[in-house]
């Protein structure tokens, strides 16, 4: 009965140690995905936004609309075609889906000094990483902030869109100060649930399963750094 409690309790540690080492591996692509997507980003707005033709081609007509809407078109795709999405095609999804994203804020370059640009990524870099290290290392259960939180998110979208027609300073003001303090909470919560799903997906060993979800976790973080970002922006960007 020892040798069998003993054989039990020694397979056991295995299998934590080999969920350990894969929630590590996978993690790292996640991060890995979400760095090559952002570099994506970066690329393609400064090449586009320190083009004053292009800036004014695009944001002086009316295809500004399109290019603004593009990427919250494709986020809702990206999602409803996931499951029917080889790997290699829902990765090369989300590297479009970044590049869409860096047309659609290309102006940066044009409304804020590269300095303050520059300033503002490396705050947002290390509050999102001490953010998402929190959400990642933490015993606390964060899941109960995900209505919250969701709700906060409908909210913000819904005052940004009002606010591109009404143009107000107050609203605009207070839709920054929400959006950051939103997104910095969905960091934590985010990088908790991509770590707990695969910890409950694991026992599986469902490979695709495994691969698309750090494709969509990815996906989640970057949102989240990109929103962070660019609401940040809003205080520290010096402009033009």
């Amino acid at each position: 009965m020892a040798d069998y409690t003993t054989t039990r309790a020694v397979g056991a540690g295995a299998r934590t140690a080999q969920i350990d080492q894969g929630l590590r591996t996978h993690m790292n692509k996640v991060y890995g995905l979400m760095s090559v997507a952002m570099l994506i980003t970066a690329g393609v707005a400064w090449a586009v936004g320190t083009n004053e033709t292009l800036i004014n081609a695009i944001f002086g007509s009316p295809l500004k609309w399109v290019v603004m809407f593009l990427p919250l078109v494709l986020v809702f795709a990206f999602s409803a075609m996931i499951n029917r999405l080889s790997v290699a095609a829902a990765q090369l999804f989300f590297y479009v889906y970044a590049a869409a994203m860096g047309l659609s804020i290309s102006f940066i370059f044009a409304a804020y000094t590269g300095t303050s640009i520059a300033h503002t990524f490396l705050v947002t870099s290390i509050a999102f990483g001490g953010l998402s290290l929190y959400g990642y290392t933490t015993k606390r259960d964060l899941s109960g902030m995900g209505t919250f939180l969701m709700m906060g998110l409908i909210g913000l979208i819904v005052a940004s869109v009002v606010n591109i027609f009404l143009a107000s300073s107050a609203l605009a003001f207070a839709v920054s100060v929400i959006g950051v303090l939103i997104f910095a909470g969905l960091t934590a919560y985010d990088t908790q649930a991509i770590k707990n799903e695969y910890i409950e997906h694991a026992v599986h060993g469902d490979q695709d399963w495994m691969a698309k979800s750090a494709i969509m976790g990815a996906l989640r973080l970057y949102l989240d750094f990109i929103n962070m970002f660019l609401f940040l922006l809003q205080f520290l960007g010096n402009r033009e």
